[in-house]
């Protein structure tokens, strides 16, 4: 079950064992992915805020999820 295709038709199934597992996969792909484009973000000096826009949360928010584990930010690119 890794194809994310897969994944999404078992999470969507009526087995409901493979799609709780289908399920908890996505969440931790989509985790994954989120944790990339903040430090991608923020390596090109994205502030906090602009980046909880982004994601549809607060600023606090996305600040205590991941300031302890991202990069301090570059220069903006813009």
């Amino acid at each position: 079950m890794s194809d994310v295709a897969d994944l999404a038709t078992e999470a969507s199934g009526a087995d409901a064992r493979a799609g709780l597992r289908a399920t908890l996969a996505l969440r931790r792909l989509a985790e994954t992915l989120e944790a990339a484009q903040v430090a991608n973000a923020r390596r090109q000096g994205w502030s906090w805020q602009e980046i909880a826009d982004a994601l549809g949360v607060t600023r606090q928010a996305v600040h205590k999820k991941y300031a302890g584990r991202m990069p301090a930010p570059g220069p903006r690119e813009d």
